[in-house]
């Protein structure tokens, strides 16, 4: 029997981060649209702390054996991105330009936390990261990356352009994607880990946006930027047989944590919708044929089943990833459907609303506006169908663009 409701510790934890999205974003989501590029100092609080050696001297923590440590993992069930998922969804309920600028939430932090060296880790691990990754000839297709780095003796060397970068002002590293090979193609990118204020990496401009504007996005420009060898995220060595496939399995965690956005905004629009129907008059009852009903409670039945719908997919790519399981074609079939039906959603909120849907007196337009990016970044939604349609096609890239 399959049971699709939440355990106790999933549910607390999502209770909590609806909590933190109704007394910390919500009051805050207008002050910050209005005022973009501006940091919003109310995000401190959750800055995380620095991490500390252990002092000379200090008593060690008794570890017991890596057997028993394995049999006490085995154990306990992994929740990790379901959770992750959850708390995304409850965060941009609240708001997704203010969760997209959480101190030290970064997608480098991702990526450093996935593959980084112990050393690594510890250097940068309490830093705010930034991903660069597209470029002006590089956007959905991640492989067509430009942007080079040329070892010279104990450092790279760098030289590109990256757009579209999320937290580029405020974070206070980058990680950034470059080839170390372009003749190997896909197989020889690589990321580098880069701090700010090293020569020869310039923040250019930052973006003015349609939405998540409380979230800043730069460009920065790379020219003969040195960067030390062992700041090198993952294997430096150029495996042409894998190709680019280690490299995008990152997306595969992404882009559901992408789908719950737009999940998290679409229902704060179903719901207001909701309450002012209901404001209205209108009693929505469940044991009714649909076509019974009028066009309006119609209208919101069929967007709260769409919703529902982007829910459930997303869960399923979340728990595959948990359970270890390969979940490349569930992950864009869930940013695919939420991408466009999250946009599809909010902006039917607006329509029934009436004027409270383009007034500024309350969140609605807003919302309109902040969720057409979940259909855009991670991957467009025409990306997402591609990829669905080569897996279930069994097509390589090739043989399907």
């Amino acid at each position: 029997m399959i049971s699709l409701e939440l355990g106790e510790v999933l549910e607390q934890s999502r209770q909590g981060m609806h909590d933190l999205a109704t007394n910390l974003f919500r009051p805050i989501a207008r002050k910050y649209d209005i005022a973009e590029h501006e940091y919003p100092k109310e995000l401190d609080l959750m800055r995380p702390a620095p991490k500390k050696e252990p002092a000379e001297g200090a008593e060690k923590k008794v570890e017991p054996p890596k057997e028993e440590k394995k049999k006490e993992k085995s154990k306990k069930p992994k929740f990790d991105n379901l959770i992750g998922v959850l708390s995304v969804e409850e965060l941009c309920w609240g708001d997704v330009g203010l969760m997209l600028t959480i101190p030290g939430m970064g997608l480098g932090n991702a990526a450093i936390s996935a593959v980084g060296t112990p050393e690594q880790k510890m250097k940068f691990g309490s830093l705010w990261a930034a991903m660069a990754i597209t470029e002006p000839e590089a956007g959905s297709d991640s492989a067509s990356v430009q942007t080079t780095a040329v070892l010279d003796g104990d450092e790279w060397v760098l030289n590109g352009e990256k757009i579209f970068v999320t937290c580029a002002d405020r974070s206070d590293i980058v990680v950034v994607w470059a080839n170390i090979e372009p003749s190997a193609g896909k197989a020889g990118i690589k990321s580098f880990i880069i701090e700010k204020g090293t020569p020869g990496f310039k923040l250019e401009y930052l973006e003015h946006k349609l939405g998540i504007r409380a979230s800043d996005t730069g460009t920065f420009v790379l020219k003969d930027c040195r960067v030390p060898k062992e700041n090198l995220l993952g294997n430096p060595e150029v495996k042409k047989k894998e190709g680019f496939a280690g490299v995008m399995q990152t997306f595969d965690n992404t882009r559901p944590t992408v789908a719950a956005m737009a999940l998290g905004v679409a229902r704060a629009a179903l719901e207001f919708t909701k309450e002012k129907m209901e404001e209205q008059g209108f009693t929505l009852s469940y044991d009714k044929n649909v076509n019974n009903v009028s066009a309006l409670e119609k209208e919101f039945y069929v967007m709260e089943a769409s919703l529902e719908a982007m829910r459930l997919l997303i869960w399923q790519a979340a728990s595959m990833a948990d359970a270890g399981i390969r979940n490349s074609l569930q992950a864009s079939m869930c940013k695919a459907k939420a991408g466009k039906a999250g946009t599809q959603i909010t902006q039917k909120c607006c329509e029934l609303l009436g004027p409270l849907g383009y007034t500024q007196n309350n969140l609605a337009e807003k919302w309109m506006r902040d969720v057409k990016i979940t259909d855009i970044f991670e991957g467009t939604g025409q990306i997402q169908h591609l990829i669905v349609a080569r897996q279930l096609m069994k097509l390589s890239s090739a043989e399907l663009k």
